[in-house]
């Protein structure tokens, strides 16, 4: 069957090493790389047959990956952090490259241009990992997710520029900088090129498709515009992911973005499958088994610089309290892109294989065990804050004006805090509430609430809003920990008060009342049971 069997082989591995993904709670990728790892030529049992042709295959499933992901980019997402995404998002990049070359070259004793290689690879963080870590905690909407989303834009950004640059430097070091110059005004100019046809002819073209009331023919036009764009960019002598990916960024604008992006996703995902797979089947176990230590001591460097290097940036630019250790541990691992800059430096014979294999075990074990670094960020940050002990900031805290009894006092003022806040003044009760993030702080103290700028976890902000004449303390936000502690300092001064708190899932409802939670509610069930009561009504003849 040729090549056919192949495919049939990769398909099947990658089902069970998705499955196998599932059930330990990793990443489907991290599954598919392991499959690729199973069926590859330096592993016994079943071996692909045409190694060249499914890299060949592969190819498209690049183009296809990065075109989604630059349809998933939306600039609105820097604008309410676009100060440390545009600023400091680069500055993160350039430092973690620097550090990581500088490491690679003098202590893992890699070549100048690999290291610089090496360095790229580990500067980016993984926009699908992060999201789904952020979607799980159901904390997308918070301050430090929203800074975390418009760092990650910015790396996924900051690949163009790495796929021009990169492949320049494994010349002779004389025609390094002419041909460099010749990438760059090349890449400036089809680049041009591919933004004016994206943003003048691309969305008349697939309005024109639509008008036909063709679905299909709408899905091959978003195919051959991902992959056709990729072509060209190949043949203008740059990197096929390259056009690809800054064509999904084009589109990601335009009223198009949404359905394309759901139309290709299926297919994406079968030949982004064709893709880990082909990265895993170039991994040698017996690296990872030689090299235990050196891979255990790199994993947990890349973990430590870059959660150093983010949350120290983060701090810099003004995050205090636990955004810094959220933001610096949730994107400390090495992210997709890495896979595409390895590919990219093994396909034109500028990475060795010992480099590739370090960058992909890394790659994938960072992966893997993000999760578990990110959940560790608050309980070290609070370490950090004991161990430190600092003195009690010279800022006074702007206590309620008036003397309040039985009053209820929400933390958090995002949708849920402001309508409990707008309700129980509606209804007579006096209302205090705390909130962290200042812009927020703004908006209700502008709508007439009283209330404190400061973070609930701090007995020093449950004090000034009287927590100890309290009768009811609203957590609106989701993240467990931080309910947990704030529900601890809050009891210590008043054990009577009554405590409602919101569980970001289900299964978290149990633990919040087996730590003193009085209320634990699930916005998401609490909306179902609604739902259905409504239907209910209708079903019995009555008007919802």
């Amino acid at each position: 069957m040729g090549i056919a069997q192949d495919f049939v082989l990769i398909i099947v591995a990658g089902l069970f090493g998705g499955l196998l993904a599932r059930f330990l709670r990793l990443p489907l990728l991290v599954g598919y790389v392991a499959a690729g790892v199973v069926v590859g030529p330096y592993t016994a049992g079943p071996t692909v047959a045409q190694i060249h042709d499914i890299e060949l295959l592969a190819e498209i499933g690049v183009a296809l990956l990065l075109f989604s992901l630059g349809l998933e980019i939306s600039f609105r997402d820097l604008q309410p952090v676009r100060r440390i995404a545009l600023l400091g998002g680069p500055l993160q990049v350039l430092l973690t490259a620097a550090a990581g070359a500088f490491a690679a070259q003098h202590v893992l004793g890699m070549p100048p241009a690999e290291a610089v290689w090496f360095g790229a690879m580990v500067s980016v963080s993984s926009t699908m990992v992060v999201l789904k870590i952020l979607s799980a905690g159901g904390v997308t909407t918070t301050l430090a997710s929203r800074v975390m989303i418009g760092l990650l834009v910015v790396q996924d950004m900051a690949v163009i520029p790495m796929l021009i640059v990169l492949p320049q430097l494994g010349g002779p070091p004389e025609t390094i900088l002419p041909n460099l110059a010749k990438s760059i005004a090349i890449a400036g100019l089809f680049l041009a090129a591919i933004y004016l046809v994206g943003t003048r002819l691309l969305p008349k073209f697939l309005k024109w498709i639509l008008t036909w009331g063709s679905h299909e023919l709408f899905l091959v036009a978003v195919v051959a515009i991902s992959v056709g764009i990729g072509y060209a960019t190949h043949l203008a002598g740059m990197s096929f992911a390259l056009g690809a990916f800054v064509a999904g960024i084009i589109l990601s604008e335009s009223e198009f973005s949404h359905q394309a992006l759901s139309d290709i996703v299926p297919l994406r995902d079968i030949f982004g499958l064709l893709f880990f797979v082909s990265v895993g089947m170039l991994f040698d176990p017996q690296f990872a088994i030689a090299n235990i230590a050196l891979i255990a001591a790199t994993v947990a460097a890349i973990f430590a610089g870059k959660a150093i290097i983010t949350g120290v940036i983060a701090r810099a630019f003004g995050y205090t309290n636990m955004a810094p250790w959220i933001i610096g541990l949730g994107l400390a691992q090495i992210g997709e892109f890495s896979f595409v800059l390895a590919r990219t430096g093994v396909t034109a014979n500028l990475l060795s294989k010992q480099t590739y294999n370090l960058a992909l075990t890394c790659t994938v074990l960072t992966m893997a065990l993000s999760p578990l670094v990110a959940a560790a960020a608050i309980p070290l940050g609070r370490l950090w804050q004991r161990w430190r002990m600092p003195a009690p900031g010279t800022r006074a805290i702007e206590s309620p004006s008036s003397e309040l009894i039985n009053h209820v006092i929400i933390a958090g003022y995002g949708r849920t805090g402001s309508a409990a806040a707008r309700a129980l003044r509606a209804a007579g009760t006096p209302v205090v509430i705390i909130e962290l993030n200042h812009a927020l702080f703004e908006d209700f103290s502008t709508a007439g609430f009283q209330g404190i700028w400061g973070d609930v976890t701090r007995p020093e902000i449950l004090h000034a809003a009287k927590v100890e004449s309290a009768k009811v303390l609203l957590l609106t936000f989701p993240v467990q920990a931080l309910i947990h502690l704030a529900v601890d300092n809050a009891r210590g001064a008043n054990p009577a008060l009554t405590v409602i708190a919101r569980a970001a899932h289900e299964n978290d409802i149990a633990s919040l009342l087996a730590h003193g939670v009085n209320v634990a509610v699930q916005p998401e069930f609490e909306g179902g049971v609604e739902m259905v009561r409504h239907s209910l009504a209708v079903l019995r003849g009555d008007r919802p």
